[in-house]
């Protein structure tokens, strides 16, 4: 099949590359990283935010893996990883690989298919062997996976699905070994990567050490990479501009923050781009009154997003469905599409439909509803949640900010302990199989807000299924359209940052729609 002859070629370039490196790349240093947030474990499996993947992809491998330096992430992009080789049959509904031979687990013990079965094993049986799995909806298509010998891994599924390569392929979707209890993955993770880990100190730092065992010989190039977590996005800016740290986190900059660091640190380089993550409300309707969905729809229709775009990125970006815009995205609706969705277009016109739902649901000038908005103790969260509170207020509702650490939030919100909350939702992969059955799919984790409808869901498989990039496209519009005009999570606008590093840290690539599956780090050099 073509596919093979595709990574028949990627085989060949990596080999090409690992035998006649750059001469100018050079051994040694350790990287230092700024972390924007504590991550609340180090087993990338069990967790939502992108500070674990961000610093623990690189202890592990998957079978494949989007290529590093390829900055649009597609499913032209896949390399092999663990795997050497893949082959579709019965139609796409059977997916093999052929596992890689000589690789070791960080502990010495040898890694084979029957490790990507066990993987899957955990993944596949919801949240009975982790203890959460807020990934698990992406796998509701894969029947089984079997390892039919040490290096050959079957994947059976219950309908051809186009979208599993890139699945596998994100920084959620690493191997485990099976020799390892899932609770040591949490503090002691034990992986086949190029980093292994040395320090995992809460609220401090990660430091990660060189595995010298590397199964890519002569990689990774640096000695380490250190991240030094600093909650305070001013005081991680200007340590970054004293030269205290190699690297921000890659998605810290902000538009007016990447003007400061262009006027102050003029020799830095800096990338701005998308981030694959959206602003959006969640709104707990099963917590009164938000179980009437007048006050539902109220909320969604009084958003002007427009000004969020204006206030947080002075105009840079644009209002989308659950889907990435073009162009960085493949999948988001056309502008004329949008703005015929309600509340995308005259903000006066929905706020006023807003306020008499509002008032039909007993609320109004003279009685006020008040409410907490939850949302993370990060800036990227707060910000918009004041923002947000501030256009509430148009349709009779008085929030107060609640500002909940990481570790807390995600359980509150796994466990709809909030009322109204203001949500960044990250989609790993830009792919419809990600964003809707992980973010509007029944009984799904990150599901938070708990929407369900069959006939949805009835959609979102359909989709799924179909083999015609052009007739799928049209069907996610047709599915992204509904699910805005039922408000099912009023999204509000995917943000765009900037990452920035000094000149010394070399072959460096961001990926421009995902900030979940570039954080190998095994090929980075320092010239210091």
């Amino acid at each position: 099949m073509a596919r093979r002859g595709r990574v028949a070629f990627a085989v060949a370039a990596t080999a090409l590359a690992f035998a006649f490196p750059a001469l100018a790349q050079k051994h040694g240093g350790v990287l230092k990283i700024q972390h924007m947030d504590n991550p609340p474990s180090a087993s990338i499996h069990e967790e939502a935010t992108v500070s674990v993947p961000a610093a623990f992809m690189s202890v592990y491998n998957n079978l494949v893996i989007f290529d590093q330096h390829v900055p649009k992430n597609s499913l032209q992009s896949i390399v092999p990883d663990l795997a050497t080789k893949w082959e579709w049959k019965d139609g796409g509904k059977t997916l093999v690989f052929t596992t890689r031979e000589g690789v070791r687990w960080h502990d010495g013990k040898p890694f084979s298919a029957k490790d990507v079965a066990c993987t899957f094993d955990l993944l596949l049986s919801g949240e009975s062997k982790l203890r959460r799995n807020p990934h698990g909806a992406w796998w509701s298509n894969v029947e089984s996976v079997t390892a039919n010998s040490d290096t050959q891994v079957t994947f059976r599924l219950k309908a051809p699905q186009p979208a599993l390569l890139g699945l596998l392929a994100s920084g959620y979707t690493p191997i485990y070994a099976c020799h390892v209890p899932v609770d040591q993955m949490r503090r002691r993770p034990i992986g086949t990567g190029p980093f292994k880990l040395a320090e995992f100190k809460m609220n401090e730092s990660i430091k990660l050490v060189r595995n010298p065992d590397y199964w890519k010989k002569g990689l990774p190039y640096l000695d380490g990479i250190e991240f030094t977590i600093i909650p305070d996005r001013s005081t991680r800016m200007l340590s970054f501009i004293a030269g205290k740290f190699d690297m921000t986190f890659p998605t810290d900059v902000t538009v007016p923050l990447l003007k400061n660091i262009k006027a102050d640190a003029p020799k830095a380089i800096c990338t701005m781009r998308e981030t694959g993550v959206s602003s959006n409300l969640i709104v707990n309707a099963q917590a009164p009154p938000f179980d009437n969905p007048k006050i539902r729809r109220a909320l969604g229709l009084t958003l002007d997003r427009k000004a969020f775009i204006d206030i947080l990125a002075e105009g840079e970006g644009k209002p989308s469905g659950i889907m990435l815009p073009p162009p960085d995205g493949v999948w988001g609706m056309p502008d004329e599409m949008l703005k015929g969705v309600p509340g995308y277009g005259d903000v006066n016109k929905a706020r006023e439909e807003a306020r008499t739902l509002m008032k039909e649901a007993g609320y109004g000038p003279d009685k006020r509803l008040k409410v907490k908005v939850s949302t993370r103790n990060i800036a990227t969260f707060r910000d918009p949640a004041v923002i947000l509170i501030d256009q509430l207020k148009h349709v009779y509702v008085d929030g107060e900010l609640e500002v909940i650490e990481t570790g807390v939030y995600y359980s509150r919100v796994f466990k709809k302990d909030y009322a109204v909350a203001l949500n960044l939702s990250g989609i790993a992969v830009d792919d419809p199989d990600v964003a809707l059955f992980e973010t509007y799919g029944c009984g799904s984790l990150r599901n938070y807000n708990g929407y369900c409808n069959p006939e949805m869901t009835k959609l979102f498989e359909a989709q799924s299924r179909e083999l015609d990039p052009e007739k799928r496209l049209k069907m996610v519009w047709d599915i992204d359209r509904k699910l805005q005009e039922e408000m099912a999570k009023p999204i509000i606008a995917y943000g765009r940052a900037a990452g920035c590093w000094w000149p010394q840290v070399k072959n460096v690539t961001l990926h421009v729609n995902s900030i979940y599956n570039n954080w190998r780090f095994e090929d980075i050099w320092l010239e210091r």
